[in-house]
């Protein structure tokens, strides 16, 4: 028996005790009392009326024994009544304690199926350490009405969508992997009220985002609103796993609504929330729990997963290069410095020099899915400052075509990849971010520098010597044209300028003014910038020299690496998160990285 019942009992003898003295002391107090009343009034002959009216002088006085008598009974009396209001409130107490006692949900320490029986159908668990392997087989929610038909027993584990408790009923929603879902039901057990009101007050206890198990039996239903829809599960047992706040920054739902939806409720007379970015990117776990925010994440995934077949398939072997440099990776500013045991390192821009150093190890063809660091303070859609890299480089023959055929042939492999084997999460995704495929040719689409520039002087584009970059307006300006001309999203730009370019590429044959370089578009953004890289030493060492740019420690090995002899090579590098927010079409780079980071945020 609990301690705090215990002591209840404690109290309720005590009171019973002290009221039995009180009662054997008031008889005799109050006889003594009316004894003295009536040696007040002896030999006065008056009516109850006159009695009412006698001044204190015709009353003899009371002797301070008597009024001791009489102040002795008012207390007995009053004593009497609180000793007895008190045993009533003890009585109540012990017996609201005995309720609640016997109304508690106890933890359960789940160790055993076999065992099961012996733990309460509800209650939280206690905190899962790995005590034991139960040997429970926890099933999937896609899996239900497929592989699970009506009449299987099954045990879930997923987050608590939605719950809705009314008398004797609940009704809620389990929802595993972000987009699967399935409602599962309980009703209150005529043969078993206690044991159903506990369960009843336990389910309403729980709250949206919770981790839970359920185990219960399948049955035949029709629930257009989950993703399950041909049964649901009857609830036999349910215990909390992993508890979410009651108060949450927002609710999923309100996250996975599409834009369009949000607007169109504004005028209405319950407008949904609007919720920031901001506000999703402090809280990105909650974000990605969104159905499509997830599938992004798995589609991101995809996407380096055919990368990596596509290129495994044409020859290449992957590497590993290191992020730490002494010295920059590519030209200009834009590097994050840090002490390195009293030297100045930076973490690296590029694989690029490592990268053409494995080409002069004699791994002609080399690919790397690793970080990319720019500390550029650049505020736009589109810019991070850090990303994933996808990047490859190959040793060449004769032309740099060689390269770009390759690298047109694994984008070909990831776009029909991504249309096929991950059709489901493309669906989800575009529920609440509309896109369309990604359009490209069989062959590669490539447009040369002059004839671009031409495109984009008939647009009414300003362009000088025709020698600068281009801005974002002079890409999309490109990108609509070759959608016109070509039918294709997907093109590539080669010929740029050497004055734009890296220092490591090489110039173009004809006229140095240009080089062999290129940079490759889906919807008219970069996605992706290459070329052949320039393997001659002497050379490399005077285009440093033109750029100013001075070949200290970290340089000096990527030109000695030249001076032992290197295959003609070229290459290129693709931003992994601009892949992904180009191919889905959404506004923002943000959307695509797990957990981004611009110059106002490193965290979460």
């Amino acid at each position: 028996m609990p301690s705090s019942l215990n002591r209840l009992l404690v109290l309720g003898v005590l009171v019973m005790f002290s009221f039995r003295r009180v009662i054997s002391f008031a008889p005799a107090a109050r006889r003594a009392a009316l004894g003295l009343q009536r040696q007040v009034v002896v030999g006065v002959s008056t009516t109850p009326h006159q009695q009412r009216w006698m001044s204190s002088s015709d009353v003899e006085e009371k002797t301070e024994e008597e009024k001791a008598a009489l102040k002795a009974v008012r207390e007995a009396r009053k004593a009497e009544k609180e000793l007895a209001k008190a045993a009533k409130k003890a009585k109540k107490a012990a017996a609201q304690a005995e309720k609640e006692e016997a109304e508690r949900i106890l933890p359960v320490t789940y160790l055993s199926a076999e065992d099961q029986d012996q733990y309460d159908p509800f209650g939280d668990y206690t905190l899962v350490m790995s005590r034991s392997e139960t040997g429970r087989d926890f099933s999937k929610v896609v899996d239900l009405g497929t592989e699970h038909v009506a009449g299987d027993k099954v045990w879930l584990r997923g987050r608590l969508q939605s719950i809705r408790v009314k008398g004797g009923s609940c009704f809620l929603v389990l929802r595993q992997d972000s987009f699967h879902t399935v409602q599962a039901i309980y009703f209150k057990d005529k043969e078993q009220p206690e044991m159903s009101q506990k369960m009843i007050k336990y389910l309403k206890s729980l709250t949206e985002e919770s981790i839970i198990d359920i185990e219960g039996t399948l049955v035949d239903a029709e629930v257009r609103s989950c993703s399950v829809q041909n049964v649901e599960i009857s609830i036999a047992r349910i215990h909390s796993v992993s508890a979410a706040a009651a108060q949450l920054p927002f609710l999923v739902e309100d996250a996975a609504r599409s834009e369009e939806e949000v607007e169109a409720s504004q005028d209405t007379d319950r407008p949904f929330p609007r919720l920031g970015q901001e506000l999703r990117l402090d809280n990105r776990w909650m974000d990605l729990r969104v159905p499509a925010n997830n599938a992004i994440m798995r589609v991101q995934s995809a996407i380096c997963q055919l990368f990596r077949e596509s290129l495994y398939s044409q020859g290449f072997v992957e590497i590993h290069t290191p992020k730490l440099i002494a010295g920059e990776s590519e030209s200009g500013a834009g590097v994050f410095t840090t002490d390195y045991f009293g030297t100045t390192a930076c973490l690296a821009q590029s694989p690029q020099l490592y990268k053409q150093m494995a080409i002069s190890s004699d791994l002609n063809r080399v690919f790397e899915v690793g970080p990319v660091f720019r500390a550029e303070k650049s505020h736009t859609r589109r810019h991070l400052c850090e990303f994933t890299g996808l990047d490859l480089e190959m040793a060449i023959d004769d032309h740099y075509m060689e390269t770009l055929e390759v690298i047109h042939e694994m984008f070909k492999h990831i776009f029909n990849g991504l249309e096929t084997r991950f059709s489901k999460e493309l669906e989800v995704i575009r529920e609440q971010y509309a896109s369309e495929p990604v359009t490209f040719t069989d062959e590669p689409c490539v447009l040369h520098w002059p004839e671009a520039m031409e495109i984009l002087k008939e647009k009414g584009f300003e362009l000088g010597d025709g020698m600068g970059d281009l801005t974002g307006a002079m890409e999309l300006a490109l990108g609509e044209v070759v959608k016109e001309k070509y039918g294709a999203d997907f093109f590539m730009l080669d010929k740029y300028p050497s004055s734009i370019r890296p220092f490591y590429t090489m110039p173009d044959p004809e006229d140095s003014r240009y080089s062999n370089s290129y940079d490759i578009f889906i919807r008219g953004m970069e996605i992706c910038s290459g070329a052949q890289r320039c393997h001659d030493p002497e050379l490399v060492v005077k285009l440093m020299e033109e750029k100013g740019i001075e070949a200290g420690e970290g340089l000096q090995s990527y030109v000695d690496s030249f001076r032992h002899g290197i295959s003609p090579h070229a290459g290129a590098g693709i931003g992994l998160e601009r892949v992904v927010f180009l191919y889905l079409g959404l506004d923002n780079v943000r959307k695509a990285s797990m957990f981004p980071r611009d110059p106002n945020r490193c965290t979460p």
